[in-house]
């Protein structure tokens, strides 16, 4: 049973490695990466159920003992991130299909997506933070190559500083885990947590901590350290744009969720206190961002920066309902994003255009793109009954509760200059009179709908279905403040 932990990261990564080997036979490399993204996510699905169900899934590789050995835990929490990380990987793998040029499938495409999958999901499984450092890095090391797929001078131009930051914030992750080590003589994040609370987290530890947020935040974009984040996010094909949005920041996100939950809980007036800061400037500076610009890519990147902001702001609040609302919240921000960039890239490849000054009266000839847009636009905003209103509703009550009423405010107002940074694309570029010279005589939109609406099927389900999906994310949140189930799970013989 124990080694059902492993599936999700075997499975990609074998099937990266198979793509490899075929690439030159282009016809074969789609149709094996369509039936493996299903497969795949048929198996997590039934896995995420069995842990639900009946509890949390320790792999001990080797049966070699903690902290000796590598260890996987597959908890609810890791679970439903990578099963939605799965739905999300079906979602691209098919736009890609549609989108991507067969020069740039031909460059090894489909074999770095699987790398990236494997990547996240080792990330969401690990049970230590050398570990947690392995799999950022193998993400990383297949972001690197797919964002400069195609050789554009913009891409060369965002990858060198998405890199450059990269590798500065993987020096100072070993680093810190190097020093962690030393201090309590384990990375194993059970274990962490007992010692950790054994000594009530000295000076000494809560440095440490400080230097592990500066790394998460860094991936994760979280403020002032998202700076790098719009353009990267921007410069590739849409479909690696949105497994960027969808996944690469909430591993930063989950990574901060995990270790301030689970190890470092016995300074909240300090580190808390850090995060509700943090929190309050990502929601204000990321809004004012996608306020700021015309480009209609930018817009929906620039976007990513409050959701993180929401998410680190039921973290700070550290009450059960906060926490309920952030991972209600990252499910959702997690499909979300990535739909909303299949819509734009969608509305760009029709348009011929990015530019919101140029756009004008699409809807007239794709109308299911652009009411599929305003679903996305709604959710998005956090209007009932969509997804981001659960999550929202739940941060916000959770700070409301707490007694951080100018937390909550700044996340209301935002939630307004959220939805008015949407709605302009949808007001200005699908509404009014056309721009379009020529209506093109290939339909651009063709075969991008449907991985749009599918995610979108989720977004309604995460909304209206949430007497069905809340009862998990209660008790993920239950784990989150009373972490023994946890530790119990790995420590134990």
């Amino acid at each position: 049973m124990s080694n059902l932990a492993i599936l999700p990261i075997l499975l990609p990564l074998l099937t990266g490695i198979f793509l490899v080997f075929l690439n030159k036979r282009l016809p074969l490399v789609r149709l094996i990466t369509r039936i493996m993204v299903i497969v795949n996510l048929i198996v997590v699905s039934l896995i995420t159920y069995n842990v639900v169900q009946n509890g949390t899934i320790v792999l001990k590789a080797g049966d070699w003992a903690v902290p000796y050995g590598i260890v996987l835990v597959a908890d609810p929490l890791a679970m439903i991130l990578v099963l939605t990380a799965n739905i999300i990987s079906v979602a691209c793998a098919f736009y890609a299909f549609n989108s991507l040029d067969e020069k740039r499938e031909r460059y090894y495409f489909y074999p770095l997506f699987q790398l990236l999958i494997t990547g996240v999901s080792g990330a969401f499984l690990t049970g230590d933070l050398f570990n947690l450092f392995v799999f950022f890095e193998v993400l990383l090391i297949a972001s690197y190559g797919l964002i400069v797929l195609g050789g554009t001078k913009e891409q060369f131009r965002e990858s060198f500083k998405y890199i450059i930051i990269n590798l500065f914030s993987s020096i100072l992750f070993v680093t810190t885990v190097s020093f962690l080590y030393a201090v309590v003589g384990t990375v194993n994040m059970a274990q962490l947590a007992e010692r950790v609370g054994e000594v009530q987290q000295d000076g000494i530890l809560t440095t440490i901590a400080i230097l592990l947020l500066i790394v998460f935040a860094t991936k994760g974009a979280l403020f002032p350290l998202y700076f790098w984040l719009p353009k990267s996010y921007t410069v590739p094909p849409t479909v690696i744009s949105a497994l960027f949005g969808a996944l690469l920041t909430k591993v930063g996100v989950y990574s901060i969720l995990r270790v301030f939950t689970l190890i470092f809980v016995y300074n909240l007036t300090f580190t808390h206190q850090i995060l509700l800061v943090l929190a309050g400037f990502t929601l204000v500076f990321g809004v004012i961002g996608a306020l700021s610009t015309n480009n209609v890519q930018l817009i929906i990147a620039y976007n990513i920066i409050p959701a993180v902001g929401y998410m680190i702001m039921g973290l700070g609040v550290f009450s059960t309902t906060a926490l309920a609302g952030t991972v209600y919240y990252l499910l959702h921000d997690m499909i979300i994003k990535a739909a909303l960039f299949f819509l734009v890239g969608a509305m760009v490849a029709y348009a011929g255009t990015s530019d919101l000054r140029k756009m004008g009266g699409v809807i007239k000839h794709q109308p299911l793109l652009g009411w599929l847009f305003f679903i996305a636009t709604l959710a998005l905003a956090g209007l009932p009954p969509f997804s981001g209103f659960i999550g929202k509703l739940l941060i916000l009550r959770g700070a409301f509760e707490e007694g951080h009423y100018v937390l909550a405010i700044i996340g209301l107002v935002t939630s307004l200059l959220i939805l008015l940074s949407v709605i302009r694309i949808f007001i200005n570029g699908f509404w009014g009179e056309s721009k379009q010279k020529e209506v093109p005589q290939v339909n651009p939109v063709k075969g991008k709908i449907l991985p749009a609406a599918f995610l979108l099927m989720f977004t309604i389900l995460l909304g209206l279905g949430a007497e069905l999906i809340y009862p998990t994310v209660q008790t993920i949140a239950d784990q989150m403040i009373d972490p023994a189930n946890y530790i119990d799970s790995v420590m134990k013989e």
